[in-house]
């Protein structure tokens, strides 16, 4: 993935004395600098509000409170986190699409546009960036929104030893190694984690084991980060329920994930490397190097019938993928009295050696399913993009700055078909794009400032939307296009000594918008749907009533629609899209209304106690509009202490009460599941005990 990150995001949800002291960011701006002075939507989640969220095995837990950003749970390890930006990504049935991943300024999107965060390593965060709107776009292609973590830096020599236990057969043990040499400028954290849940329906449990290190030199004008990672997680599919097996009840399981054992397995293991150099004279101020490489091995079990892979050109009910990533960049940071620029260059490239297997062996009485069967596809797919970049700052009056950027680049996705026996699918798809972005802020007061920005963004197919075609023949989605995005934002962020406040007014205008045709057995296909319209309002507000208690608030209002009429599939099978999509209809994925709340009062004897209340509004199921899923609302009850445990080692202790009302709801939607297997059910009532133990050495 082709990053610019280019200051630090920071930000400004944080409860309590933070509110006052608005956070530091980096993504999106030149140098470093606070929310308050971005000229763009920003969140930000530090270090204290992740570990308070939950056991730190899924992102969802902590981003809950940012505007404008909707991070579902899906409650299966099998399917990655269901992740949406002001809309954008909403459609993914699997991975991240349509947003922009970032770890310690590597990325974690791959150059087609897909991405995913089940690596990363949120024990060592030290805080999280959002980033929506328009200035997004200088991220690339796929960037209607950046989720970017930043790793904590080594305070002190400390070992760690984490135990979480939860409902549902949640245990999770974590074991953390940090140090530093100060005369060197040396330090380094190592880590290693393994989860096992046994899951509240029927097939579907998971392990995850997690391993991480990173080592930092910094010299006085150099510094040198190096960083490795390590994920394990085989997992059972449950998959969707259908409305009638809803209303029966959210917590069992399909009977076709039982039928063909539903599962994934997943193996990934990731290296990078970032040189930073500072100058001491002239305009010239910093030049930044990074590399990184990767290897992510899936197979996934579907839960496709034998008879619907007799086409010759089916590609099977197993798929089976191997992917390795790579990619350079270098930029570089300019400043004079007035102006700041950075330009920079990224070159990106995947590789996905993708094979196809029936899911069953023999025939009649006795044929074996969810088993690995007859090859029924062999290709291998590549992407590579390359870019370019700059970005300018100009004060041109004490309290007024302007921001303009530009990023071009080049995406090609190319297959190459081994599989020669029912033809060849060979091909190539090169996508061009040029991504121009404008910023104003003004200082109204020294406590108000106001925004202004407008972009063009850029989505081109993933590999993975390429590699299925609605009419069920093999080969490439060749009549796929990329789409196109206007986006236009107005903000205000205010701080005060008692509190802050964030607004964003925006509109996004897509063309070609890349919809799902059909979405059946845990396989997609994908069409190009017309134009589309997202219109809404953001607000984040913290308060602290006085030094014991404060509150902090969030809500989201998008309004997202379809502009043009089109067909697309209902039912199984299908190969010709007749179902009518109507002009105005919803955006399926996409919730009109969401909205966090959390009141805090810190105790110095007793902790920290907190309830947190988490609404989100009903959902379409599918772009028909046929069904929602319901609105629901969540509460939450937590208690957080801190207390010396002896022989100098010291104690945090987490108690989490989640879904305290017991309240049934449907976490995520599959969009468009064509056997109408559209809910994902949410977590029943469940408790979660932590506790952090940790010394320094």
């Amino acid at each position: 993935m082709k990053i610019l990150r280019t200051g630090a995001l920071a930000a400004c949800c944080a409860l309590a004395d933070q509110a006052a002291a608005d956070a530091v960011v980096i993504s999106g701006s030149l140098t470093e600098r606070a929310v308050r002075d971005a000229p763009y939507a920003v969140g930000v989640v530090d270090r204290e509000q992740i570990r308070q969220s939950g056991p730190m095995i899924n992102l969802s837990e902590a981003l809950t409170g940012v505007p404008g950003i909707l991070v579902q749970s899906r409650s299966n390890f099998a399917q990655d986190l269901q992740i949406s930006s002001r809309g954008f990504g909403a459609r993914a049935g699997f991975g991240v699409r349509g947003l922009r991943i970032v770890s310690d300024g590597l990325p974690a999107t791959g150059p087609d546009g897909q991405g995913q965060v089940s690596q990363f390593d949120l024990a060592g965060a030290q805080r999280i960036e959002v980033l929506r709107g328009p200035f997004s776009a200088l991220y690339g292609n796929s960037s209607g929104g950046v989720i970017a973590l930043v790793s904590a830096p080594v305070d002190e020599n400390a070992i760690r030893f984490d135990t979480d236990a939860g409902g549902f057969g949640l245990r999770q043990n974590r074991l953390s190694l940090q140090a530093r040499d100060p005369s060197s400028g040396v330090e380094g954290t190592a880590s290693w984690s393994q989860a096992e849940i046994d899951g509240f329906r029927p097939h579907s449990g998971a392990v995850k084991q997690q391993g991480f290190a990173r080592a930092v030199w910094r010299g006085r004008r150099d510094e040198v980060t190096l960083l490795a990672g390590y994920l394990n997680q085989p997992a059972d599919d449950p998959l969707g329920l259908s409305r009638a097996q809803w209303t029966l009840g959210p917590k069992q399981t399909a009977a076709q994930a039982l039928q063909f054992d539903t599962r994934k397995t997943l193996e990934q293991a990731q290296l990078g490397f970032t040189w930073r150099h500072r100058f001491d004279d002239g305009a010239l101020r910093e030049t930044r190097l990074s590399a990184y490489g990767g290897q992510r091995d899936v197979a996934q079990w579907l839960a496709i019938a034998a008879a619907a892979q007799a086409p010759a050109r089916h590609g099977g009910g197993v798929i089976d993928f191997a992917r390795r990533v790579e990619g350079f960049e270098w930029r570089a940071r300019w400043a004079w009295s007035d102006v700041g620029l950075v330009a920079g260059l990224a070159l990106d490239r995947q590789r996905d050696d993708r094979r196809g297997y029936e899911n069953f062996t023999g025939s009649g009485s006795t044929a074996s399913v969810g088993v690995v069967g007859r090859l029924r596809r062999d290709e291998r797919n590549d992407a590579d993009a390359r870019d370019a970049y700059a970005q300018a700052e100009w004060r041109f009056q004490p309290r007024w700055m302007a921001t303009a950027g530009l990023r071009v680049g080049e995406v090609s996705l190319r297959t190459r078909d081994a599989y020669l026996s029912n033809g060849d699918d060979s091909g190539r798809w090169p996508f061009t794009y040029a991504n121009p972005v404008l910023g104003l802020r003004w200082e109204a007061s020294p406590r108000l400032n106001l925004h202004w920005s407008a972009g063009r963004g850029f989505e081109s197919p993933t590999l993975s939307e390429l590699a299925y075609r609605a009419d069920g023949l093999g080969g490439f989605n060749t009549a796929l296009q990329a789409q196109i995005s206007t986006q236009a934002e107005i903000g205000a962020k205010w701080r005060g000594e008692l509190g802050s406040l964030d607004l964003a007014l925006f509109e996004a205008r897509t063309a070609n918008e890349i919809g799902v045709a059909s979405n059946a057995g845990g396989r997609s296909a994908f069409q190009n749907v017309g134009r589309t319209l997202r219109r809404g309002l953001e607000w984040g507000a913290t308060w602290r009533m006085d030094p014991q208690w404060q509150a902090r608030l969030a809500a989201t209002f998008l309004w997202a629609t379809y502009q043009d009429r089109f067909l697309t599939c209902e039912g199984v099978p299908c190969t010709l899209p007749t179902a009518v999509v109507d002009a105005g209809n919803r955006i399926a994925g996409v919730p009109r209304h969401v909205g966090h709340a959390e009141v805090l009062r810190r105790d110095p004897r007793w902790g920290d106690v907190a309830l947190e209340w988490r609404a989100v509004g009903a959902v379409a199921v599918n772009d028909r509009n046929s069904d929602f899923a319901s609105g629901h609302g969540l509460l939450a009850l937590r208690w957080h202490r801190r207390w010396p445990a002896g022989a100098g080692w010291r104690l945090e202790s987490l108690l989490r009460l989640e879904n305290a009302l017991d309240r049934a709801h449907a976490a995520s939607v599959i969009v468009n599941e064509a056997n109408g297997r559209f809910f994902e059910p949410g977590v029943p009532r469940h408790l979660l005990l932590s506790l952090r133990l940790s010394r320094p050495l």
